[in-house]
């Protein structure tokens, strides 16, 4: 092999090394791609997850990707495959959450919404991926997106941010119901 082959190869490799992961491409096991949660944090397993449901379809109501998502059916979804209980609405997710300051809103992280102009009440809730983007299930007739914070429709809507997974070992709501 060349010096120029051999400098291309290698070049190759790297780029390859950079790709994001694409869930369902042929022929590669997610089990490989995907660290474990010890090795992610419970955060970014969120994130990860709520980012392999966009495309599901929206469903009132819908807390199974089978069938179909609405917002807080989405975050229960996920919460939920890691034994993480969180109550049900928007709403009463926001109630519930640990408050997180907007500066330090980490992926997995619950982002809240008021839709109702003039309202008090949280109505809407995404799931924080990192730079600026969420994941929510938006409304009827539309699918589990991806969105930015900085949209001024969102930014103009936009009523704190929370979390259920804990900080670090021991810490946060886990696997209780909502009531207690």
């Amino acid at each position: 092999m060349t010096v120029r082959a051999t400098g291309l190869a290698v070049l190759c490799v790297l780029a390859a090394a950079c790709a994001p992961f694409r869930p369902g491409q042929p022929g590669e096991s997610a089990s490989r791609e995907m660290p474990t949660v010890a090795h992610q944090g419970e955060g970014a397993v969120l994130a990860r997850d709520a980012l392999a449901l966009i495309g599901t379809p929206y469903r009132f109501g819908g807390s199974d990707p089978s069938v179909g998502l609405d917002c807080s059916g989405l975050v229960t979804y996920i919460h939920g495959r890691l034994g993480i209980a969180v109550p049900r609405t928007a709403a009463a997710q926001f109630a519930a959450a640990r408050p997180v300051d907007r500066t330090a809103v980490q992926p997995g992280d619950l982002v809240f919404f008021r839709l109702v102009p003039g309202s008090r009440e949280v109505t809407h809730v995404g799931v924080y991926l990192g730079a600026g983007r969420f994941v929510h299930a938006p409304q009827t007739g539309r699918s589990v997106e991806a969105a930015s914070l900085g949209d001024s429709y969102f930014s103009a809507r936009y009523a704190g941010a929370g979390r259920f997974y804990p900080d670090s070992a021991g810490a946060g709501p886990r696997a209780e119901t909502p009531n207690q």
